[in-house]
């Protein structure tokens, strides 16, 4: 996880700098005293969460940075760390995280980032991201996953669907292979996609995202990021994000879509 930190008074920023460390010591943060270079690292790294001053030297601010950074990731997490309390409301207005009066505590810092705006889509500790509105795809650290079998990928597909649930051997057998009839071959071919899907898996040490029991497997949904469940629980931007398409390459996901579609239609209404 990447955060950057800007602000033009390098007491703050370093008091700053630090607390970030002290309450998220997995993260990357980086330091900036104006908002140029602050921009100039965001266009060329991924950011998910940026900690902004509001009164810069020179021509921006720290709002007009904000949007500038949204511009680039619409889901970044802004929280505002400012000795100005007139500015909360066009801070919100810009659908702020937080907006964090100066002199903060550490407790102020791990409060607004156990309490971002886009807590799940973001993934605070979660290195997995699935995407199922369009085509079904899977993240790594930001990075795309590679399956050496396609009907590998379509397993881990439809344990996403069943959010958690455990999903009997026969059960994902008869939807992945729906036009076959269950056979010693096909058992031989399913233990070979499980084993398969967990090589990929291992390889990229995420393999904690299933929990395989006798006879079943399931995903462990609290460990990835997903759109789906993200919608499911309402996520404004989720339910925005959802344009009527859901694993478009799979036949059997077909039934889901429907359902996200009446869904989505009460979300409108």
């Amino acid at each position: 996880m990447k955060i950057i930190a800007v602000d033009d008074e390098a007491l703050m920023l370093g008091v700053l700098t630090r607390s970030i460390i002290d309450a998220l010591p997995q993260a990357e943060v980086h330091s900036f005293s104006d908002a140029k270079s602050a921009l100039a690292f965001a266009e060329n790294h991924h950011c998910d969460i940026a900690f902004l001053d509001i009164q810069l030297r020179g021509s921006t601010n720290g709002l007009l940075l904000a949007k500038q950074l949204k511009e680039i990731y619409s889901r970044i997490n802004i929280i505002f760390v400012t000795a100005y309390p007139q500015y909360a409301l066009d801070a919100f207005a810009i659908h702020a995280s937080s907006y964090l009066l100066k002199p903060f505590t550490a407790q102020m810092i791990l409060d607004s980032l156990q309490n971002l705006r886009y807590p799940a889509i973001m993934g605070i500790g979660k290195r997995v991201r699935i995407q199922t509105f369009g085509l079904f795809e899977v993240y790594v650290d930001h990075v795309p996953l590679h399956f050496t079998r396609t009907k590998a990928k379509e397993l881990l597909a439809y344990l996403v669907t069943k959010q958690g649930a455990q999903c009997s051997n026969n059960e994902i057998i008869a939807t992945l292979w729906e036009s076959k009839l269950d056979s010693m071959g096909l058992q031989s071919q399913f233990r070979h996609l499980v084993m398969d899907l967990r090589r990929v898996l291992q390889e990229n040490g995420v393999e904690d995202i299933i929990l395989r029991q006798r006879g079943s497997l399931a995903i462990i949904p609290s460990k990835v990021d997903c759109d789906f469940y993200d919608f499911c629980r309402g996520v404004p931007e989720a339910v925005n994000s959802y344009q009527g398409e859901f694993m478009t390459q799979y036949s059997w996901a077909e039934f889901l879509n429907g359902y996200l579609a009446k869904s989505n239609f009460l979300h409108q209404d």
